[in-house]
């Protein structure tokens, strides 16, 4: 029995678009904690890649939703209603 390419026995690791789905989809619950003043609550590691991806930023050490992650935001929302 040969183990897959990547050496994992559960198959190969997410994609970087299976990664940007997942972002996607906790981006509400993290907003939601920012906006509750809770954002210590947020994994260290998505706050970092929110911030990558220009969803969240630093300001004035705290964080802040973009014009960006609003977007990501309100897609998510409309596509809920629909």
């Amino acid at each position: 029995m040969s183990k897959p390419a990547n050496g994992s026995p559960e198959g190969p690791a997410p994609g970087p678009v299976d990664r940007k789905e997942r972002l996607r989809q906790a981006l509400p619950a993290a907003v939601e904690l920012l906006r509750t003043r809770q954002a210590g609550l947020i994994d260290a590691v998505e706050i970092e890649e929110f911030v990558a991806l220009n969803w969240l930023e630093w300001h004035g050490g705290s964080l802040r939703l973009t014009v960006t992650g609003s977007n990501v935001c309100s897609q998510l929302s409309s596509a809920r209603r629909q």
